[in-house]
């Protein structure tokens, strides 16, 4: 059973919220989904559900991949709490496909004691594909939050996972720039032989370690980061769409993709001062990868104007 509970970086946190004791009942969300090829469409075929986790059914939405699953991933607690222990663990049958995101941005609540913490597992088999597109996350001032995500795939199925990390509430009062006090993510992936392919460690501690410094964020406040798990000819058409590197002084924003080890995939990664063009140049490489994996792209992103 794999527990973040020990890691180096959550030393400093191990009191207990005066609240609900850390792993209570309330504070354990468990979200299980497995998908499987049917006809011309993949399907939902399992789910399990616990509370503040709750998914309600797959929908199909997408008009350039009408048998693709859409699923949207809802919490009922407003956000990751102190004490909140999550797992999440994704499953897909042999030529299956799916399109997971979140209802909204993820919040990561005040902390006055202890840490939040969530655990994902993707396990893909033969031609699966699998788009992992969450909103972003937010953490608020003294919260912590640790996230370990591990995908197991083999070299002809396709995962595409992102991350969007904002600084805090810019705008909430005075704002609240790296006023957070923790946030550690990891992604590893391997293959079904347990070959390990990468890891890749980030953790953020702004009290400690200043962020916005050159060489980290400087003047940027918004990261973006995309993972491309795929054989090594689908990853080498993305890169040659994708591989010019992107300097924008006006807008600000700062983006590059790179090779990653063992012939995994790509990685791209952006940096801005605001969230949209941000979550822009995201789509932009998500749509790339799509296009070149699945011979189909994405719907025009919606307008709320």
């Amino acid at each position: 059973m794999i527990s973040l509970d020990t890691a180096r970086e959550l030393e400093p946190y191990q009191d207990q919220p005066a609240q609900l004791p850390a792993a209570a009942n309330g504070k354990v969300g468990v979200l299980r989904m497995g998908f499987e090829r049917r006809g011309d469409r993949t399907i939902l075929d399992g789910l399990y559900r616990q509370s503040p986790l709750l998914v309600q059914r797959a929908l199909y939405w997408d008009e350039e991949m009408p048998g693709l699953p859409c699923v949207m991933i809802l919490t009922t607690s407003g956000g990751v709490l102190q004490g909140d222990r999550l797992r999440i663990d994704v499953d897909m049958a042999p030529g299956s496909q799916a399109h997971l995101v979140t209802q909204a941005a993820t919040k990561i609540q005040e902390m006055d004691a202890n840490y939040g913490t969530q655990i994902q597992t993707f396990t893909l088999a033969d031609d699966a594909y699998l788009e992992f597109l969450p909103e972003p996350v937010i953490p608020y001032r003294g919260s912590r939050f640790v996230t370990d995500s591990r995908v197991r795939l083999p070299e002809s199925a396709t995962m595409l996972y992102a991350e969007v990390l904002q600084p805090g509430r810019k705008y909430y009062r005075d704002g609240e720039l790296f006023a957070y006090d923790l946030f550690s993510s990891t992604l590893r992936a391997e293959r079904p032989d347990g070959r390990q392919l990468f890891v890749e460690k980030f953790v953020v501690s702004p009290g400690r370690f200043e962020v916005a410094r050159t060489g980290v964020m400087d003047h940027f406040h918004i990261f973006g980061n995309v993972v491309l798990l795929t054989s090594p000819e689908r990853a080498a058409r993305v890169f040659d769409r994708t591989s010019t590197p992107v300097w924008d002084e006006e807008t600000p924003l700062a983006s590059a993709v790179s090779r990653l080890p063992n012939d995994a995939g790509l990685i791209f990664k952006v940096l801005g001062q605001e969230t949209e063009p941000v979550r822009a140049a995201v789509r932009a490489f998500c749509v790339a990868a799509r296009e070149e994996v699945t011979g189909r792209t994405f719907p025009p992103a919606f307008s709320w104007r």
